[in-house]
Formats: structure tokens, sequence, C-alpha cells
């Protein structure tokens, strides 16, 4: 399976806690909100549909992940020389994509539990928040945010499936042959291409 599509799989399975009402740091209290509307979103999964969970994760997805920043570190180096519709049109088309991935795998609430811990480590200018996903029946599963303050809040930058997987790494390791063959709009395509398939796939 693959690592990031593993790492949604794991988040799926894991939103029963109740969590504490706010985290003392600014970066955990982010998670936690992002996790309080996907939980919400899971509870009403069946009834909302594909395109309601879309729309529904689409606000979360947008306060709480820094998807230019994002989609800058994937494409690497040739993004300062990239047009800026090229640059306009590949953060939509990666806006999309995540936001796919989280309303095709959080189909609906199943029981499971998470935490997240209200501890924040300190990397230089970012902060690292832990939590941890307990599927029914499982191990825990840990999973890593790496967040940085932008725009006066603290937004995700990466995320790290059992302390150390980066999706950034994968994702750039998975599209480097499609935009050294074909530029930004083949990144385009076929992050559109990922889009597709899980909306269409997991429209239940």
């Amino acid at each position: 399976m693959h690592v990031w599509k593993a790492c949604v799989v794991a988040v799926a399975l894991a939103l029963g806690l109740s969590a504490p009402a706010s985290a003392a740091d600014p970066a955990a209290d982010r998670i936690q909100t992002f996790y309080n509307a996907l939980l919400d979103t899971m509870k009403k999964g069946p009834q909302l549909g594909m395109q309601g969970r879309f729309r529904a994760m689409e606000p979360a997805v947008d306060a709480a992940y820094d998807l230019p920043a994002m989609i800058q570190f994937i494409v690497g180096p040739s993004w300062s020389s990239l047009a800026e519709r090229d640059r306009t049109n590949l953060v939509a088309a990666f806006r999309r994509m995540t936001v796919a991935n989280y309303a095709a795998n959080f189909q609906k609430f199943g029981g499971e539990q998470f935490t997240v811990n209200p501890t924040v480590q300190q990397r230089g200018p970012d902060k690292v928040v832990l939590t941890t996903l307990v599927p029914v029946g499982d191990k825990p599963v840990p999973l890593t945010y790496r967040m940085r303050e932008s725009g006066g809040s603290w937004k995700v930058i990466d995320v790290f499936l059992e302390g150390y997987v980066s999706e950034l790494a994968m994702r750039r390791s998975d599209f480097a042959a499609t935009l050294a063959s074909g530029g930004a709009p083949a990144l385009v395509a076929r992050m559109d291409q990922l889009s597709n398939n899980l909306l269409n796939g997991g429209a239940k």
C-alpha cells in the first residue's frame, strides 16, 4: 500500500476519542481542531456522500495545511522558474487531491480512538505535534505533524507516518518523473486524475 494512502487510512481508523476542549499550544490546538472537523464529517459521512464530505473538508484542510508551501517543496528547485499561472494551477490541483483523499477515506465513523499530545516539540522555526492513532483491535499508529507559522497561525507543512515516513518526500519521489517529462501541466493533469479516481471510486 502506498505510504500516503496508508497514512490516510490510519487516520481514518482513529477518530473516536473525545479530545480536550483546547490544547495548550496553538500548533497542537490546530491539529485538534482539524481532527474535530474530520470526526464531525465522518459521523455525517454516509448522509453527506462523497461531494458533501468533500465540501465539508475543504475549509478544514485550508485552515490546517500550508498547501502552497507543501507543493513548492514537492516540485523542488524548478518552482522558482515556473510561471505564476502554473504555480496557481499546481496549488489548486494539490488542494483538490488533498481534500479528495480525506473525503474518499473518511466515509464513516467506526468507534476508533486518537490522541493529540499537548506537549509540542520545537524544531528551529517549526513545531512538531505528536498524535497517536488507535485502531480498534490493532496497535497504536503514531502520526507526526510538522508545522510552521504562516499568516499568524500554525499550519501543517508535512506529515510523518510512524514518526519518520514523510508524505512530502514520498510525493516528491512519486511526481519527479512526471514533472521532468511534462513540466507543471503534466503534474497538474496527474494530480487531477488521482483526485478523479478518489472521488469516483469512493462516492458512497
